[in-house]
C-alpha cells in the first residue's frame, strides 16, 4: 500500500490566512481520497498542517499599471507547502510536497440523452443498479466536500470586498482555497494481502451507467492543443460493482482531443472537445469502452460550459453589456456640456457625487476620491471615458479566454457499454 511520489493530495485550507510573513502556520482538509489499488490510505476530511514557503515580489511594471488603476497593494504570489497529515487514528505523518493552486469547484452536466438512460435503469440488473448508486454517491460527493470547508458568512464577504478596493489593502487567502500538493516522497502504508479470488472480475466489461473518478495526466489548452492529440487520465478511486472489484485505482483512461479551437479577437472564446476510448488496469489488456465527460474540477469564475460529448467553451456573462452599458453612459454623462449646471454647486465647483462615480468607474476608489474633490467636468469626462474605452475593450474587442485543463485536473468520466467484448 504505496502512495508513488508525484500523487497530488488535494487540500482546501479550513481557516482564512492574513498573509504577514514566510513560515506563518496554515491548516487544511483533503478534499479527495487517496487509494493503492482498492484500499483507502488517506480519507476525505483528513487534516494537512503546512505553512506559507515563499512570498514573491512584483515587478515595477505591475506595480505601475496597479497603482494607474488605484491600487498600491497588488496581490503577490503567495507559495505554500503541507508538511504533515493528521490521521484519524491519532497518527502524525511527514510529508513533502510541493503545493499548487488547484480549482475549487467542479461542473457537471446532464446528457442529452439522460430520459433514455432512466429508462433503462428500471431495467437494469442488480450489478447495474448498485453501480448507479455507486455514481449517484461519486458526484455528490463533490457538494459533501463544502460541508468539510466552513465558509464565511455574507457580512465577512462584503467586508473583504469593501477592504479590497482599498488602495492600500492587506492580502488573504481565503478559507476553502484549494492546492494540489505533490509528493516529493512516496508514502508507505505497509503491506496487505489480496485473496486471488478478489481479482477475478478485474479488467471486466463495467456496467453500464458506471461513473469514476479520475485524474487528467495530460494538461490541454485549447490554444495549443491539436486535434488528434493524446489524452490520458488515470482512476483515482476503484470502481466496484456488487462487491466485486472492476478497476482499481491506477487504471488507464486514454482517448483523444477531437476539437480544438483557440481564442480570437472580438472575444471570442476557445473551444476544446476531448474524448476517451480506452481503458486499461495497471498492468492490464487496454479495452474498448464508450464514456462520457460528467464532470471537471474548475474554478468558479471560469464561466465554462460543457456538453454531452465532452466538448467544452468558455461562455461570456452577459453581465458584460449592463456593466459597459453603466460605464459609457457615466463617460457620456460627464462629456455633455449641458451637464454644466449639474457639475457645479453654489459655490460654483463640480457635483462632489457625480464625479466620485464617474471617477470611479475608471480609477476605482482613487477615480472615486480624485472625481469627488475635484468636482470638475473635464477629470469626471476623462475618467469616465477611461473606464469606457478599458471596459470596451475587454469585454468585445480583445482575444477571448482559452479553454485550460490543467495537469492533475479532478474529472468524473461515465462509462458505458464496451463497444467489443474482450
Amino acid at each position: 500500500m504505496n502512495v508513488p511520489a508525484g500523487t497530488p493530495i488535494k487540500v482546501a485550507l479550513d481557516a482564512e490566512v492574513r498573509v504577514r510573513q514566510v513560515g506563518q502556520p496554515i491548516h487544511g482538509r483533503t478534499t479527495e481520497p487517496v487509494y493503492a489499488f482498492d484500499k483507502l490510505l488517506i480519507p476525505v476530511g483528513t487534516g494537512v498542517r503546512g505553512k506559507v514557503s515563499a512570498i514573491d515580489g512584483l515587478p515595477k511594471k505591475k506595480r505601475t499599471l496597479d497603482a494607474m488603476d488605484g491600487n498600491f497593494s497588488p496581490a503577490r504570489a503567495v507559495h505554500v507547502q503541507f508538511d504533515e497529515l493528521e490521521m484519524a487514528d491519532g497518527r502524525k505523518l511527514a510529508i513533502q510536497t510541493v503545493a499548487s493552486p488547484a480549482p475549487d469547484g467542479v461542473l457537471k452536466f446532464v446528457s442529452a440523452n439522460a430520459k433514455a438512460d432512466k429508462k433503462k435503469n428500471k431495467v437494469e440488473d442488480a450489478a447495474s443498479q448498485k453501480v448507479s448508486e455507486t455514481r449517484q454517491r461519486i458526484q455528490q460527493q463533490w457538494s459533501d466536500l463544502q460541508k468539510q470547508i466552513h465558509e464565511p458568512g455574507k457580512m465577512h464577504k462584503l467586508k473583504r470586498l469593501a477592504i479590497a478596493q482599498l488602495p492600500v489593502h492587506p492580502q488573504y487567502i481565503d478559507v476553502g482555497t484549494s492546492f494540489n500538493a505533490d509528493l516529493l516522497q512516496p508514502l508507505d502504508f505497509g503491506r496487505e494481502l489480496v485473496q486471488v479470488e478478489n481479482l477475478a472480475e478485474i479488467g471486466t466489461p463495467p456496467p453500464s451507467g458506471s461513473a469514476v473518478h479520475a485524474r487528467l495526466l495530460t494538461a490541454l489548452n485549447s490554444a495549443t492543443s491539436k486535434k488528434g492529440d493524446r489524452v490520458e487520465a488515470v482512476i483515482t478511486e476503484p470502481l466496484v460493482a456488487s462487491d466485486h472489484l472492476i478497476l482499481p485505482e491506477g487504471s488507464v483512461i486514454r482517448g483523444s482531443v477531437t476539437e480544438a479551437q483557440p481564442a480570437r479577437h472580438w472575444a471570442r472564446n476557445g473551444q476544446l472537445r476531448i474524448l476517451f476510448h480506452e481503458v486499461a488496469p495497471p498492468h492490464g489488456i487496454e479495452q474498448k469502452v464508450v464514456t462520457s465527460l460528467e464532470g471537471v474540477a474548475v474554478d468558479k469564475g471560469e464561466h465554462l460550459k460543457l456538453d454531452s460529448e465532452g466538448g467544452a467553451q468558455v461562455t461570456t456573462p452577459r453581465t458584460r453589456y449592463l456593466t459597459t452599458g453603466i460605464q459609457i453612459m457615466l463617460a457620456a454623462r460627464a462629456a455633455a456640456p449641458d451637464q454644466d449646471h449639474d457639475l457645479r454647486g453654489s459655490d460654483g465647483g463640480g457635483n462632489s457625487a457625480s464625479g466620485a462615480v464617474t471617477g470611479a468607474s475608471g480609477f476605482r476608489f482613487v477615480g472615486m476620491a480624485v472625481g469627488m474633490l475635484a468636482r470638475s467636468r473635464v477629470v469626471s469626462a476623462g475618467f469616465g471615458a477611461y473606464g469606457a474605452a478599458n471596459g470596451i475593450y475587454y469585454r468585445f474587442l480583445a482575444r477571448g479566454r482559452e479553454v485550460v485543463y490543467p495537469k492533475d485536473m479532478a474529472m468524473v468520466i461515465g462509462l458505458g457499454t464496451r463497444e467489443s467484448k474482450p
